[in-house]
């Protein structure tokens, strides 16, 4: 008899003992708010479909910058440099690199 009452004595002891302030929370501050961040990139280089683009974005707070390029169907290099943030918007400068190539025009007939 006195075994089960000393096991359980133990027991109350054990439990009374534990922090259950940190364990449940309590009133320690968790700061769930941290600036947003992030940086990613790309590459596409498919010499069977003549697929070639990359893309580079990073974000620090409410600021996005990145770039992006692709191979447009005449040859040339579209590469556009951005930004956004809540004050100015989506800003974008697109530049476009090298001289175009077409196909000559086929019309059927000889």
């Amino acid at each position: 008899m006195y075994s089960k009452g000393f096991i359980l004595l133990v027991v109350a002891a054990a439990v009374s003992c534990q922090d259950w302030e940190g364990s449940w929370g309590g009133d320690k501050h968790k700061d769930y708010y941290a600036p947003p961040h992030y940086a990613y990139e790309y590459k596409v280089h498919d010499s069977h479909t003549g697929d070639v683009k990359s893309q580079h974005e990073t974000r620090e707070g409410d600021v996005v910058k990145g770039y992006y390029t692709l191979k447009e169907a005449d040859g040339t290099i579209r590469e556009v440099h951005y930004t956004a943030d809540k004050h100015h918007g989506f800003n974008a400068e697109v530049k476009k690199i090298g001289h175009a190539q077409h196909a000559p025009a086929h019309h059927g007939w000889n």
